[in-house]
């Protein structure tokens, strides 16, 4: 019982301290002593002593609050309105700081103005002073300064002279007029470089602008040429009514002279157009160089120069430039070839550059002299003439060479109105004349191939007596017997042949413009047309129309329609002379004129297609003969000829129907070639090596086929055949037929080599090749009939007739 109250205050007492270590321990450092509870037994009654002294605490802490509540209320109050007043204050303090700060600053700032400007009184009154000794030479310097600045350098020559000599002495004591007498020699310098750089700024300018300037020329020449038109008008009238009439001849449409189309008038309408158009424009006024540049500074730039002894070094200085200037206005662009603006800027610089220094030579003499500009001019010739021969080599465009003509001309012109020779120029025009002939058949070779692509290779059908008489305008055909006939009707050619003839005539008109402004005579442009025109004909119109013929695949109906329609091509070329004759007023008979080859070219290319249509109705015969099948061990033949070789003689009837329209030569000699074709072909078949055996019955089959070949042949397929003639194609396959057939060896052997040979056209080596097919086939059927007597004494006929044909041929070919 003593033990266990021990034990009971010693816990009660242990509880204790815990609590007062919590009351006054920092709660981070709690842990431990709440761990020593919980490791003891008495955790309830440490509860019970912890929940006692946390409500002890809380009933201090109340009675505390209870007792201090009124005078911290009272407290707190008190110190929120004192806070307020302290603010009230606080801000009435600042806003008088500011106020008196702002009235400071302005009281500060008048006292410091008033202080500079008693000092600046002062200053003034002793400057007023010296400056009115000191005036006029700073008037003077003043003065000098404001030449300078307005570039007037010569009067700024004179004014410094004055200063350094007059002014500048009165007030020598002064430091600044040291200063101004040690700058006198520079500022005659740089009145020398200012000089100079205003010359070298007007050369640059002159080199920027100078396309501008030889645009101004140049545009002044065209107008003087359109004036020196307006005044040579009853000439220039009389040349537009000779074009007029040479196009206007072509109402006969045929009948005496070729005809012109619509179009062609048009064009003529809308040139007469554009050249009124041009004689208005020529009053306008053009500037000259004088009013596009000012020269001004090199006026100066002499004056000045001659004035401090230097005007040799200006002279040598101006010359060299503008030789450097020059060689970079004559060094062309890479791509001046590929547009007009490319050689009118090149040509517009050149011009620029020489009116310019054709004004110096009259406006300053002695600063460049004529021979000075012959050099010059001579340089840029040979510098032109090379870039334009190799430029213009480039282009491949005809409306482009021929704008180039008519600028080159222009840029001639213009030069030549300022003295410079252009004798060269007019002689590469006549180069780059060749050039443009050229590309002119290269681009006729494109619309010559489309022409003929386009077409339908068909007789052109007309419905009406409009669209009759408007064919027959285009063209020049007349044939009474289609006129006679009722509508509709056709033409015999196709749509080409006026297609074709037609850009003939724009072909002699494209020539023609190039001529005009060469100062060529009247034959020098006919032969030129001519030429030119034959080049069109003999190489650029013959190979488009051999490369329609070669066509692959070109059918017969094609190529008869070719031939027809060069045969009237033919006959239009006499059209052509006309046409020729009446632009060029050159009549045919003069001395040395160039007759036309179109004659020439439409026959070739008739022949072409004449030979191309002989070897294509050969290939369509060689394909049906693909298709023969032959049974030639064949006992019996049959009732009717084989068919493929029916099919090709129908092939042949409508092919030869065709033929209609074309010259009788033409359709015997296709006629005549396709049967013996076909003849040889046979021939052929019937003897290659393949068929080894024959039997008598294919023999009968194959000359059934022959048989229907001859009767296709006395049909007259195509008409002006005599007696058999077309037979005769057959004649070698009859005879070797009927030989065999036949079996009429004692005949053949006995008349050999007579005239009067029945069998005449049968070779004996093709007789012997056909007897062994024959023999091989003999031997294969009746090899157990050959005990026979009949087919021993057939055998040894046969053996008999081929030792004697091998005689014959050994005789006759040792």
């Amino acid at each position: 019982m003593a033990e266990a109250e021990a034990e009971s205050l010693e816990t009660a007492s242990e509880h204790e301290r815990i609590l007062r270590e919590v009351d006054s321990t920092d709660t981070a450092c709690i842990g431990p002593t709440l761990r020593s509870v919980y490791d003891g037994e008495e955790h309830g009654r440490f509860m019970e002593k912890l929940d006692a002294r946390i409500r002890n605490h809380d009933r201090e802490i109340e009675k505390m609050c209870n007792f201090h509540y009124q005078g911290f209320v009272d407290a707190i109050t008190e110190f929120l309105k004192v806070r307020a007043e302290a603010q009230k204050l606080k801000n009435q303090v600042t806003d008088t700081n500011r106020k008196l700060q702002l009235e400071s600053k302005k009281l500060v700032g008048t006292m410091e103005e008033l202080k500079q400007c008693r000092l600046q009184q002062r200053n003034i009154s002793a400057t007023m002073d010296k400056l009115t000794q000191c005036l006029p030479v700073l008037e003077m310097d003043s003065k000098l300064r404001e030449q300078m600045k307005s570039k007037r350098h010569y009067p700024a020559l004179k004014t410094l002279e004055h200063l350094e000599h007059t002014y500048l002495p009165q007030v020598s004591h002064y430091r600044f007029c040291t200063v101004m007498v040690d700058s006198i020699p520079r500022l005659r310098e740089e009145i020398k470089e200012v000089s100079m750089s205003d010359l070298k700024d007007f050369l640059e300018s002159i080199r920027k602008h100078s396309d501008k300037i030889g645009e101004a020329a140049m545009r002044q020449a065209q107008q003087q040429r359109s004036l020196d038109n307006v005044v040579s008008q009853p000439s220039k009238a009389s040349g537009r009514r000779l074009k007029k009439e040479a196009r206007a001849g072509s109402d006969l449409e045929g009948k005496n002279t070729s005809p012109m189309s619509e179009q062609d008038s048009g064009i003529l309408d809308v040139e007469e157009e554009e050249e009124e158009e041009e004689e208005e424009a020529s009053a306008r006024k053009v500037p000259g160089a004088q009013e596009l540049v000012d020269f001004s500074p090199v006026y100066r730039c002499l004056h000045i120069y001659s004035v401090l002894g230097a005007r040799e070094t200006f002279e040598n200085y101006y010359r060299k430039q503008r030789r450097k200037q020059a060689r970079l206005v004559l060094q062309p662009p890479s791509n001046m070839h590929e547009t007009l603006d490319g050689y009118r800027k090149y040509f517009n610089q050149i011009v620029g550059f020489f009116v310019i220094e054709d004004h110096i030579l009259h406006t300053t003499p002695g600063l460049v002299d004529r021979a000075y500009l012959e050099e010059l001019w001579d340089m840029a010739l040979s510098k032109t003439v090379a870039a334009l021969r190799t430029h213009s080599s480039y282009c491949s465009d005809p409306d482009l060479v021929l704008d180039l003509k008519n600028l080159l001309v222009l840029f001639a012109d213009t030069l030549q109105a300022y003295g410079f020779p252009v004798n060269q120029l007019f002689d590469l025009l006549l180069e780059i004349r060749d050039q443009y002939g050229e590309a002119l058949l290269k681009k006729w070779a494109g619309v010559f191939r489309n022409i003929l692509d386009l077409d339908n290779y068909s007789p052109i059908p007309v419905v009406s007596d409009e669209l009759y008489q408007k064919m027959v305008g285009q063209f020049p055909f007349h044939d009474a017997e289609l006129e006679k006939q009722p509508f509709p009707k056709k033409f015999p050619f196709s749509e080409f042949v006026p297609g074709v003839y037609n850009q003939i005539k724009e072909f002699i008109y494209a020539c023609l413009k190039f001529s005009e402004d060469l100062h060529l005579s009247s034959t020098e442009v006919d032969d030129m047309i001519r030429k030119s025109t034959n080049l069109l004909l003999t190489r650029t119109l013959s190979h488009c129309l051999q490369n329609v013929i070669k066509k692959r695949n070109v059918g017969l109906t094609e190529l008869v329609q070719v031939i027809i329609n060069t045969t009237h091509l033919e006959k239009s070329c006499q059209f052509l002379e006309e046409f020729i004759t009446n632009i060029t007023n050159v009549l045919p008979e003069t001395v040395h004129t160039t007759k036309l080859y179109g004659t020439t070219t439409f026959k070739d290319a008739r022949h072409a297609a004449e030979e191309e249509i002989y070897t294509n109705l050969n290939q369509k015969i060689d394909q049906f003969l693909q298709l023969a099948d032959y049974d030639w061990m064949a006992a019996e033949p049959s009732a009717e000829a084989s068919g493929y070789l029916v099919d090709l003689i129908a092939f042949l009837r409508s092919t030869f129907a065709v033929f209609t329209h074309l010259p009788g030569k033409v359709a015997q000699t296709a006629c005549m070639s396709a049967c013996k074709h076909l003849s040889t072909s046979l021939m052929q078949l019937l003897l290659e090596a393949e068929v080894r055996q024959l039997s008598l019955g294919a023999l009968r089959q194959f000359n059934l086929d022959v048989e229907e070949c001859e009767q296709f042949a006395r049909s007259g397929p195509v008409p002006g055949f005599q007696g058999d003639t077309l037979q005769l194609a057959f004649i070698d396959l009859r005879q070797l037929l009927d030989l065999f057939l036949q079996w009429d060896w004692s005949t053949y052997l006995a008349d050999y080599g007579q005239p009067t040979c029945k069998y005449l056209r049968v070779n004996p080596a093709t007789a012997l090749t056909l007897l062994e097919k024959m023999k091989d086939s003999s031997r294969k059927n009746n090899v157990f009939a050959q005990f026979r007597k009949n087919e021993r004494d057939k055998q040894k006929l046969m053996d008999s007739v081929a030792k004697q044909l091998r005689g014959l041929i050994n005789s006759h070919h040792p």
